[in-house]
């Protein structure tokens, strides 16, 4: 267990250094951790095939500088990993708005997952699509859930469609926390996926408060489905990383900007 562990850890570190370096080599990871050529280039194999990295000449490179356009959806093991302490504290700091008694909408996403793990045990309503969020507030038993069905879309393990969409006809929550893939101040919140875009400008509708929570790193993306213009919005939960437009945009717009 401890090897597995060690190997876990060494990894989520190797997966932050990618991103943050926006590349590594293989002799210097070794020399870092503490473990052979061999182990480290068993790692980039690893985190390349999850589409975390990819794989150049001596090491690693982040997937995220390769191509232009539209940005690719990462797959699900990507997301987890990366900016990972600014979604911890994005949940953190998100779960503080919830009290005793409200109902709220927790969209699919892994900085949503991070908020569903940070919430108290507390007599609430919380209405979801993701497998995640599900699993993290199971173990809650004040929690009353309300899970939205639907088809599995296994690339972010959340549920779609239009049994998803009609369940929300008769729902009415006080709070939406809204996950993006694309943020951007002209063409607004955006996703990769279409059914999730239709599933979340129905849940903007159900809402009577929308807060976005997202790292830093999907301001200036745009993805091809538009959800709502930035407009819409009354809340902004992300990380210290937030740049300058943002916070101004903030007081321009009228939105609320907290920074975790």
């Amino acid at each position: 267990m401890a090897a597995t562990r060690d190997t876990s850890q060494r990894r989520l570190q190797i997966s932050e250094l990618v991103r943050q370096q926006g590349s590594v080599q293989v002799s210097r990871l070794a020399d870092r951790f503490g473990v052979s050529a061999q182990t480290v280039r068993k790692d980039l194999r690893y985190l390349a095939e999850r589409g975390v990295m990819a794989r150049a000449y001596g090491g690693a490179i982040d997937s995220g500088v390769i191509g232009n356009g539209t940005p690719a959806e990462p797959n699900y093991e990507a997301k987890s990993t990366s900016y990972l302490a600014e979604k911890r504290r994005i949940g953190v700091r998100a779960a503080t708005l919830i009290k005793p008694g409200d109902t709220v909408a927790i969209d699919s996403g892994t900085t949503a997952i991070q908020l569903a793990k940070a919430l108290p045990d507390i007599d609430i309503t919380v209405v979801t699509n993701d497998y995640g969020v599900l699993t993290a507030l199971a173990a809650k038993p004040n929690i009353n859930l309300v899970m939205l069905g639907g088809e599995l879309r296994r690339r972010n393990m959340a549920f779609y469609g239009g049994l998803t969409v009609e369940a929300l006809d008769a729902l009415h929550v006080d709070k939406l926390f809204l996950g993006v893939d694309g943020f951007d101040l002209e063409r607004g919140i955006t996703t990769h996926y279409e059914p999730e875009a239709l599933l979340n400008r129905k849940m903007v509708e159900a809402a009577r408060v929308v807060i976005s929570i997202t790292d830093s790193s999907k301001f200036g993306k745009v993805c091809l489905h538009r959800i709502i213009p930035v407009t819409a919005l009354n809340m902004l939960i992300t990380d210290t990383g937030a740049p300058e437009d943002i916070i101004q945009a903030s007081h321009q717009l009228g939105f609320e900007l907290l920074l975790a």
